[in-house]
């Protein structure tokens, strides 16, 4: 074999999340992919590249199967709501003033990641706290979850919200005692804002997300998702196209929302092709809310002095409906479900479906943050997988045990009890759609998965504890089996030289530390395309 395009890497500690052979020390990767892995005593080398791994950890590289690439992207561009800069709603109000020295008066002021339960005033912030800060621009303020947007009065009178307004299907303009809009619209209610919003260009959308896979780079992501992509107006495949044009290194999937998919069914076959670097690979419906925006629709009400059970934003035939779309395109079905109410109603629809696709599961359920034995176990005879983010817990615990309360919250996201129940299952981040400083950050997941505790050390559930190599494997291989790019997740023959290479020992670290551990390269078929500027 000829030199060209032939690296051996030398001296790591690799887990490959190969079962079948779970540890190397070397691999030796020609034209992109792995010709082989073992130990260095059965390589012969000869005059090709040499690369020393100098004792390091080695993992796959990360798939991030459930993110939403171009909002983290955009949102560096945009006020950001978590702590330790924001504290209060004073806090966003200052920061809001501060954007308004900044824009015309044609733009709008955008911010993402506020959480109540992290703020001192315990309450989102509504439109006339927001007028404070602006009054004479629009401002769209994002809560940590994506489901629920705090908007000023400009923005109100723009989008012709008043007392007259009716809520939409599955939405709700939440109002005060006379009646009066607050500003905080939830789940389908955020459209009537968000849609008429200024949209970006191809061209400058696609520097963002070329900008944003950068950074992912340096968490060891990549395969990247978009589960909100939109088509009509903005075309997320047209925009990531134009990524590329402009550096992004990331094996892409996007997931198009069923509303646009409806008006605009026509996809090109080239298009959904998942040998390519950016595919279409699914149908996205929502089919609720979130937990700690008390908008996930579950079976025991919320804790508070009103009983509420949150709402679902789907139906039974609307399920079915993108389900024979879903089938007709050969792509899978993926619904964002939190509570149990909404998970019972996507297993109750789907209990007599066949699947339609061959390598990966058909149907998937985003999230599955609240549900028990009986769930797992009609979830796994019926071959539907789970994506999951371990960081909701970890980031969100206030507004968990505020809503749910210490039981509820240490239920919830049974990570073990998933796996035992035999039920495929894949970690994600769901970035940036968590209270979170670096939401993407998969180090922060798995520690919670490992460790069952947040931030604060609050217990969240021992019993569902999981090891580190299972969670790297959920990041990995398991996430390459549901998202179903082919040749990724793993380190062995056959199989592209992604991986990364990590500056403290994952699997020996002290737990509590795993989430200072950083990446200190990235490698996506064999080439070097991240390294830490520090790294010694």
């Amino acid at each position: 074999m000829s030199k060209k395009g032939k690296n051996i890497f030398l001296n790591g500690k690799i887990f490959t999340s190969n079962p079948e052979k779970p540890y190397a020390n070397s691999m030796v990767v020609e034209n992109g992919k792995i010709i082989w892995i073992g130990d260095e005593r059965d390589l012969n080398k000869g005059e090709e590249n040499i690369v020393d791994l100098k004792g390091r950890r080695v993992l796959p590289s990360f798939i991030d199967g459930h993110m939403h690439a171009f909002y983290l992207s955009n949102a560096t561009k945009q006020i950001s709501c978590t702590p330790p800069v924001i504290n209060s709603i004073k806090d966003i109000i200052e920061e809001v003033s501060k954007m308004r020295k900044k824009v015309d008066i044609d733009d709008w002021i955008e911010g993402w990641g506020y959480d109540e339960g992290k703020l001192k005033e315990g309450r989102a912030p509504n439109r006339w706290d927001l007028d404070k800060g602006c009054d004479d621009v629009p401002v769209v303020i994002t809560r940590t979850c994506v489901h629920i947007v705090s908007v000023n009065s400009k923005a109100l009178e723009i989008a012709g919200i008043d007392k007259n307004t009716p809520d939409p299907d599955g939405g709700e303009i939440e109002r005060d005692l006379n009646g009066e809009p607050t500003g905080i619209l939830k789940e389908n209610a955020r459209n009537l804002v968000l849609d008429i919003m200024p949209t970006l260009n191809i061209e400058d959308s696609g520097e963002i997300i070329a900008e944003g896979g950068e950074r992912l780079l340096a968490y060891g992501i990549t395969v990247i998702s978009d589960c909100m992509a939109r088509r009509g107006n903005v075309e997320y495949y047209d925009m990531y196209l134009k990524a590329y044009t402009k550096g992004l290194k990331q094996r892409t999937v996007l997931y198009y929302l069923w509303p646009d998919l409806k008006n605009f069914p026509d996809l090109d076959e080239h298009k959904k092709d998942n040998n390519n670097i950016l595919h279409i690979g699914g149908v996205k419906i929502i089919g609720d809310g979130s937990v700690s925006g008390r908008t996930a629709w579950i079976d025991e009400p919320y804790l508070g002095k009103e009983k509420t059970y949150g709402l679902p934003t789907t139906s039974k035939e609307e399920l079915l409906e993108a389900a024979e779309y879903a089938m007709k395109e050969k792509l899978q079905l993926v619904i964002h479900a939190m509570g149990r109410k909404t998970i019972d109603l996507i297993l109750d629809t789907f209990e007599e479906t066949k699947s339609w696709l061959k390598d990966i599961p058909s149907i998937r359920i985003e999230h599955a943050a609240m549900l028990g034995n009986k769930e797992i176990q009609k979830a796994a005879d019926l071959g539907i997988a789970f994506v999951s983010q371990p960081i909701f817990l970890y980031a969100e615990i206030e507004t968990y045990l505020s809503n749910l309360g210490h039981e509820r919250t240490r239920d919830s996201y049974p990570f073990k009890s998933i796996l035992d129940g035999g039920v495929k299952l894949a970690f994600s981040s769901d970035a940036p759609a968590t209270a979170w400083v670096n939401p993407a950050n998969p180090f922060v997941a798995i520690k919670s998965a490992v460790i069952r505790k947040a931030y604060d050390g609050t217990d969240i559930g021992q019993e569902e504890r999981i090891d580190v190599a299972t969670a790297i494997e959920l990041y990995t291989r398991e996430a390459q089996q549901i998202v179903g790019i082919p040749y990724i997740g793993q380190l062995r023959e056959g199989y592209y030289g992604d991986f990364i290479v990590l500056d403290k020992d994952i699997l020996e670290i002290n737990l509590e530390k795993i989430d200072e551990i950083s990446v200190e390269e990235t490698y996506i078929n064999g080439k070097l395309v991240y390294e830490k500027d520090d790294k010694h």
